[in-house]
């Protein structure tokens, strides 16, 4: 009788299809963690830039650029 439970249970395949899905998973979600690395690395070298840049920028304050006035 045992021997037949434990046939049984050879037979199965739930549980391998469950591992499968597991390591997928693990695999998917590694790729992505290395890939936010890689951009994150990126955008922090792009971040400093243009905040040395916006800092000597210089802005306007006024709207006259020594134009004429197109209704007169």
């Amino acid at each position: 009788m045992k021997f037949f439970k434990l046939k049984k249970f050879h037979d199965e395949e739930d549980g391998a299809v469950t591992v499968d899905w597991v390591v997928l998973t693990a695999a998917v979600v590694g790729l992505g963690a290395a890939a936010l690395a890689l951009v994150r690395t990126n955008t922090k070298t792009l971040v400093d830039k243009i905040g040395n840049y916006l800092s000597t920028a210089e802005v306007e304050t006024t709207f006259d650029s020594g134009a004429t006035d197109p209704t007169q």
